[in-house]
C-alpha cells in the first residue's frame, strides 16, 4: 500500500530499521510542518551524530537544488534561507 504523500506511513515494521537519510528526510519535513511528535520519533531512529550528519546532507543537496533552480550561487541561496544579508 502506498504511503501517503508528506506524511509518515506510521511506526516502521520491526524489520526494517530506518537509515539515517529516512531520519533526516522525517525529521526536516516534520520540523517544516511542526510536528514535535514525528519529529521526536524520527530523532529517536538513528543516532544524534547519524541525525545531524543526514540533516547536513540534506541541506547541502536542498541548497543545491536551490540554488540550480534560481540560478544564483549556493551562498546566495543558504544565505538568503536565512535572513542573512548578501556577503
Amino acid at each position: 500500500m502506498p504511503r501517503p504523500v508528506g506524511r509518515a506511513a506510521g511506526p516502521r515494521p520491526a524489520r526494517h530499521r530506518p537509515n539515517l537519510f529516512e531520519a533526516a528526510a522525517t525529521h526536516v519535513a516534520a520540523c517544516a510542518e511542526a510536528d514535535e511528535q514525528r519529529s521526536a520519533e524520527a530523532a529517536e531512529w538513528v543516532s544524534p551524530e547519524a541525525l545531524a550528519f543526514g540533516v547536513h546532507e540534506l541541506a547541502c543537496r536542498a541548497v543545491i537544488a536551490l540554488a540550480r533552480e534560481r540560478d544564483e550561487s549556493p551562498q546566495e541561496v543558504a544565505r538568503s534561507l536565512l535572513g542573512l544579508p548578501s556577503a
